[in-house]
């Protein structure tokens, strides 16, 4: 008898949790049905789409998941630049999504470096509460950029010496771009439809 009644009473605990949890997803429109998504599709500067990333959001966080080919294999500079543009080279699209104008490796826009295997291909995926896919519709947009190099997320140390800037530790560019060189592939950040209502 005691059982039964345990059971019962741990049922309806979980019901009303479950009631509740599903209450508070749909009054945040936070839940996976309703959260927003983006898309951008990469091309490279002789207009071949070379991969594609997705932006979903739920629960105040963005994953991130990119996959890409045809690409030299090594690890790769993958920011979110501040302009929705994407003309080769790709200059276009400005410099990283930076809304609090801190050096690199702290920028919004700053994403996990993309590794590409031998045969061209990569895959990554990841969660960051450093942008809402919100931020990335402002009035001139986002793009997504995967660099040519490596990004060393302006990690220099200041025994480091530039002959360049005359400096110790990491110098101007390190700062703006973390090195990663040249832009080799570019896709405009585009909502998908009916998340733009």
């Amino acid at each position: 008898m005691r059982s039964i009644r345990a059971v019962a009473a741990v049922a309806i605990l979980a019901a009303v949790a479950l009631a509740t949890g599903i209450g508070a997803a749909l009054a945040t429109g936070d839940d996976e049905r309703s959260g927003r998504r983006a898309t951008a599709v990469l091309h490279d500067a002789a207009g071949q789409r070379v991969g594609v990333a997705v932006f979903k959001e739920r629960h105040g966080k963005v994953t991130v998941s990119a996959a890409v080919s045809r690409l030299e294999p090594e690890f790769h500079g993958f920011h979110v630049h501040a302009v929705g543009e994407c003309v080769p080279p790709f200059t276009t699209a400005g410099g990283h999504y930076n809304p609090s104008g801190v050096s690199h490796g702290d920028h919004a826009g700053d994403l996990p470096s993309l590794l590409v295997n031998e045969d061209g291909t990569g895959q990554l995926q990841f969660t960051t509460d450093r942008f809402s896919i919100g931020d990335l519709f402002d009035a001139d947009g986002s793009a997504l950029i995967v660099h040519t190099g490596r990004d060393n997320y302006a990690n220099i140390p200041s025994r480091y010496h530039s002959h360049t800037y005359d400096t110790f530790g990491p110098d101007t560019d390190t700062l703006a771009t973390g090195d990663a060189g040249a832009r080799a592939a570019c896709g405009v950040v585009e909502m998908n439809r009916g998340d733009d209502d």
